[in-house]
């Protein structure tokens, strides 16, 4: 496959995605909220756009664009379908670097674009419709083009070597400018799993016996009930009645 990332492709893993019915200028939007960033941190930034409506930040196309105080007043959108598409393109590149012998978890998303390929011409419509007004409310000579995009991710590994200066620059700024709050989530999405696993089998082991019987965590008392502990004051008084004053 042919792509636009024009650096040295040693130790880089590729993956994309065409003719997606989408809007190319919201997917260019999550490609740069995504580049030069850990991949976990990646996964998590896509996440919280999709589940719990973080906004994107639009550095371009951003005319009479709302502001949006999650980001701090810079302005931004919520293209959750488009980073549906990204995400879905995301892991593919993470199991293409898996398949290569690679651990996706210390990568970063060193080239993420987004480009319009195909614009299919649709002409006005044609009818007594056409006089008063078109569809979506427009007239009848105004066409609506379609037009489809292209989506393309690149994995590497952190090789300041082969790297160039000014790639690695951006990865330590962008790194050094990501909320804790994602870095905080991208931790337990990658690293608390493995730790409730060993806390459960060491859960296991204090459970059973050398002869493989289970024990009680904790000891149960029995509680008396209303009607044994009435009984047994009845008796504490007859008792003190039958005493010689």
């Amino acid at each position: 496959m042919n792509y636009s990332y024009d650096q040295d492709r040693e130790g880089v893993v590729f993956a994309n995605i065409k003719d997606v019915n989408a809007s190319f200028k919201d997917l260019g939007a999550v490609c740069t909220a995504i580049r030069y960033k850990t991949v976990p941190v990646a996964v998590a930034t896509l996440e919280a756009t999709i589940n719990e409506g973080m906004p994107i930040p639009y550095v371009r196309h951003n005319i009479n664009m709302g502001a949006r105080h999650e980001l701090g007043g810079k302005k931004g959108r919520y293209p959750i379908r488009c980073a549906k598409i990204v995400q879905k393109v995301l892991i593919n590149a993470m199991a293409n670097a898996k398949n290569k012998g690679m651990n996706p978890e210390h990568m970063y998303v060193i080239h993420a674009s987004a480009n319009k390929t195909i614009i299919a011409r649709r002409g006005p419509s044609v009818g007594p419709s056409s006089i008063t007004g078109g569809p979506s409310g427009y007239s009848g000579g105004r066409a609506m083009d379609l037009e489809f995009a292209r989506v393309e991710l690149g994995l590497s590994e952190m090789n300041e070597k082969k790297m160039k200066h000014s790639m690695v620059t951006h990865i330590k700024y962008t790194m050094s400018k990501v909320p804790k709050v994602m870095v905080r989530k991208a931790q337990a999405a990658y690293a608390l799993p493995k730790k409730v696993e060993k806390k459960k089998e060491k859960g296991k082991d204090h459970d059973h016996d050398h002869k493989g019987e289970k024990k009680p965590l904790i000891a149960l008392e029995k509680k008396e009930s209303p009607k044994e502990k009435y009984e047994d004051k009845k008796g504490e008084l007859k008792t003190e009645q039958k005493v010689p004053q």
